[in-house]
Formats: structure tokens, sequence, C-alpha cells
């Protein structure tokens, strides 16, 4: 990587730095010859060794096989960020550890949490978050999956897709509908073990980055109550708790394809000569060159500075978090088109590197939180601030 000075910014301590080393010691002895031949057994090994290495202590408290007492953002932030420049499966197969527990280490009873947790940090055990419905996805109101209280069990109907880790998960935290109150504030949380009766993958996902993804079916899928994640009704609260700490790493992962994108760039336009020179000489390649890395700090800046405050201690981040997923993921985009457009034809030959981060990068736009939803969240967020300063109600 050819630009290291962020990690001088005081965002970052020597523990971070430290973590940023043994990341890049790890892809370095683990990631050069990963296979893609089968996707599933590939993302099954990336768990094992990412657990082997230690890195997925990170992903749960200390308590429970961590490595720091509570989550830390920065650390899952610059884990994504690392591995996606190295690995797109890398970086998934860490991420839906932590994405996949988060809501137990957040919210679980003790039980949950000593039953699901260390498994999960020893890369024994996948996990998987599924809130996303055919017609629920930015929508969490709309969700009509069923979740009907019977005796001392919850009985569970409906269907959840896009649900990364599908088909490999060992367990689902999945949101359903309980009915509390209409709309998002009758939802609730549970942990759904994939071998729970009534539960099934319905349908496998293929998309242009392939990674795990499925359509998974509960038909009369019993789950005792002591699975449910905290009161009933806490549903959306929950998920959104979750999503405040991994939706600035989205960006970081993000931030990890881009800085890719533009290192893959910086040698092909040293090299590749036209009219007599460097493709680098050209004054259109340099401007490119330029917006290429400020977008890149930029995204940093946002991705990092969302991370700091969620660690120090803030209760919600949800408008840092979403200008950093916004804005990254939006930026990383530009990086990778631009860097398909200085490699030329060779850009889009089927497994070059820029090839690859090209299709890597889009989903990000979308999921969790599409850009154009994430506006929403901003605008609004900004426009709630102002009104209270004015003495008005929000």
């Amino acid at each position: 990587m050819a630009d290291r000075t962020f990690l001088d910014w005081p965002f970052f301590t020597p523990e971070h730095r430290a973590l940023r080393q043994t990341l890049l010691d790890f892809a370095g002895a683990e990631l050069k010859t990963l296979g893609h031949d089968d996707i599933d057994a590939t993302c099954r090994s990336l768990v094992q060794r990412l657990g082997q290495a230690g890195l997925l202590r990170y992903t749960v408290p200390a308590a429970y096989g961590g490595v720091l007492e509570k989550l830390d953002v920065r650390s899952l932030c610059l884990a994504r960020e690392t591995l996606a420049y190295f690995s797109g499966l890398a970086d998934f197969s860490f991420v839906m550890q932590g994405l996949g527990t988060g809501a137990i280490s957040l919210f679980g009873s003790e039980a949950l949490k000593r039953r699901y947790l260390p498994p999960v940090a020893a890369g024994t055990h996948i996990a998987a978050f599924a809130m996303s419905e055919e017609n629920a996805g930015s929508d969490a109101a709309a969700i009509a999956t069923i979740a009907r209280a019977d005796g001392d069990h919850y009985i569970l109907d409906g269907e959840k897709t896009w649900i990364s880790n599908g088909g490999i998960a060992d367990h689902y935290v999945v949101i359903a509908r309980t009915g509390e109150a209409p709309g998002a504030k009758g939802l609730s949380a549970f942990v759904v073990d994939a071998d729970s009766p009534g539960f099934s993958v319905k349908s496998r996902i293929e998309v242009m980055a392939p990674h795990p993804l499925a359509t998974l079916r509960f038909e009369n899928c019993r789950v005792p109550a002591s699975q449910r994640l905290g009161k009933p009704g806490d549903g959306f609260r929950i998920a959104m708790g979750n999503l405040d700490i991994f939706r600035p790493t989205v960006g970081a992962a993000a931030l990890g394809f881009a800085r890719r994108a533009l290192d893959e760039t910086l040698a092909r336009v040293e090299t590749r000569e036209m009219f007599g020179q460097k493709l680098a000489d050209f004054q259109l390649t340099q401007a490119r060159i330029a917006d290429m890395a400020v977008e890149i700090d930029a995204s940093a800046l946002l991705v990092y500075r969302a991370a700091w405050t969620k660690d120090q201690g803030a209760e919600r981040v949800t408008r840092e978090a979403s200008m950093a997923k916004m804005y990254a993921t939006e930026a990383a985009q530009h990086v990778a088109d631009g860097a398909v457009q200085l490699w030329g034809g060779m850009g889009v030959v089927a497994g070059q590197m820029v090839e690859q981060l090209y299709r890597e990068v889009r989903a990000l736009r979308i999921y969790e939180g599409t850009t154009e939803v994430n506006k929403l969240v901003i605008a609004g967020q900004t426009l709630r601030a102002f009104r209270e300063a004015q003495g008005q109600k929000p």
C-alpha cells in the first residue's frame, strides 16, 4: 500500500497500529494464493484462518473470547480496510462474524453470549444477520416475517432474502414481526440456529462479485423464547444499534478497495507508454490521479471520524456513520472506474485486479443502507439539529 501516513492521524493508538501490521502479516501469508472455485469452501476456510490468527477476536468482547472489553469500531474498520485491499472475500468473512453477532454482544443474555460468541471468535462457528426481505430492505417497517408467541417458544413464518452467509452460517440473527406496535416498533430479534426445525435455505443467489448469499425460509420454525434478544418490540432498536457499529465499516471496506485501485493505477501509468512518454506524464492522467487521491483521503477522514466518535462513547453515531458509508462507497466507485479507464482495454479483461475491484465495490453502495437512504438520514439528522438549535420541536 503506497500511502500509510493515515496511521499517524490522532484517531489511532499504538495498539491500532500494531493491529494494522498483524493484518498485513496475515494477508501476506494467507491471502496470496486464495482460491475462488468453491466460494462456500473458501469462506469457511477464511473464517477458520482468521480465527486461528486471532483476528476474529476483534468481533466479540473480551469476556467472551475477544481482545478488547467492548467492540472497537476503529479496529473493525482497520481490519475491513486492510483485508479488502487484498481480498473481498477475506473482508466479507471477517465482517460477517461481527455483523452476525453484534446484536448478541450488545443485547444478548449472558447465556446467549456465552453460547455463541466464543466459537465465533475462534472461527469454528459462522454467523449471519437476517433482516432484509423481498419488500423490506431499507424500509424495515415493511418486514413481514412473523414471530408468534407460543408458550415458552416463538413460531417464525416468512422469508428473508439477500442474506450474506446464507447457506453456510451456523446461526442467524433474525428480525421478525411480533406486533407490539405498528411498523418498526413491532419487531423483535431472535437467534435462530441453522439446524432449527422449520428453517431452510430456499435458494442461493448469484451476484457479480460472488459470495455466499441466499433466500431463507421459515415454516413453523420453533425458537425458544430464551433465544430472543432484548424485550419484545426491541428489534428495530437492536438492528439500528448493530448498524451504528458496522455501517462505518462498510465505508472502510470501500476505502480498502479504493486504495488498491489507486495503487494498481499508479503501477500501470508509470509503466505504460503512449506517444513517446509515460501515461503518468499526461496532465489528464495526473488530474484523474489527483481526484482519486483526494476522494480516498476524504473517505478515510469520514470513516475514522465516525469510528472514533463511537469509540469515545457516543450512544448513537447515525449521522457520522451514514456520512462515512455514503461518501466512501460512492468515492470508491469513482476511484475504481478511474482505475479501469486508465488501464484501458486491459481494465475490462476478466480476472484483472481493477476489473475485480470494479465489481466488488458496486454492492457496497446498496447494502446496509443505499446511498439514497443515507442521504435522507443525513438530511434528517441535519434538519433535526437545526430545529433543536432554534428551539423547535425536532
